[in-house]
């Protein structure tokens, strides 16, 4: 299996995370660059700042999801707001390279769905697509994965049963969050129907969204 935490990298940014990577020099948020462009399109433009950004890639995806988590568990039971911490080692942010890898790929799968989100995406974009991935310096695995994406219908039964534990659940909704703007009803409607499909809490929901607006 190729390396998706590597794509991640590219489109959200980051330093080295050990396994793969860009430089911190090239750190400028999330879904910026031209992976990012090609990928989630032109209205993508959510900027994650401060710590987070530093760490870019699945690692940023991990670390909002975690701190999401961790207020509404927090809230659940009766104990005030936890302090931030570190998603390194959760389940949010596997240390196991191969479960790691997973997290990753259910990551970009449901960013690129979300993304798809709206409908813009015509026969003719999706051809147009298709070139520029087949441009990228990409493995010929990561360029059939990412191609075999786009032609997939949307389908938000098959990207909720992707995630396989709430917390997953959680950063699945994270990531589909901070791969959109969702200033049309279709998206609005999109990211009401994956958080019922994941059975999202209404609460751990509103956390999410407000994590990556602040974040």
């Amino acid at each position: 299996m190729f390396d998706a935490q590597k794509i991640l990298q590219q489109m959200l940014g980051g330093k080295q995370s050990g396994s793969g990577g860009i430089s911190s020099d090239h750190v400028t948020g999330a879904a910026v660059g031209g992976l990012a462009g090609l990928l989630l399109g032109s209205k993508t433009a959510k900027k994650i700042g401060g710590p987070v950004a530093q760490l870019g890639g699945v690692a940023a995806v991990g670390t909002l999801a975690y701190q999401a988590w961790q207020m509404w568990q927090a809230k659940q039971n009766g104990q005030p707001p936890a302090l931030p911490g570190t998603a390194e080692g959760t389940v949010f942010l596997p240390q196991n390279p191969t479960t790691r890898n997973d997290v990753s790929l259910m990551i970009l799968s449901a960013m690129i769905a979300a993304a798809k989100s709206d409908g813009h995406i015509d026969a003719a974009e999706q051809e147009k697509i298709f070139s520029r991935i087949d441009q990228e310096e990409l493995a010929s695995e990561e360029k059939a994965f990412l191609m075999d994406q786009f032609r997939r219908p949307l389908n938000i039964v098959e990207i909720a049963a992707s995630a396989k534990t709430p917390e997953q659940a959680t950063e699945l909704y994270t990531a589909s969050v901070m791969a959109i703007q969702p200033d049309t009803a279709t998206e609005v409607t999109y990211l009401n129907n994956l958080a019922t499909a994941l059975n999202l809490d209404p609460a751990l929901r509103s956390n999410i969204e407000a994590v990556v607006k602040a974040g």
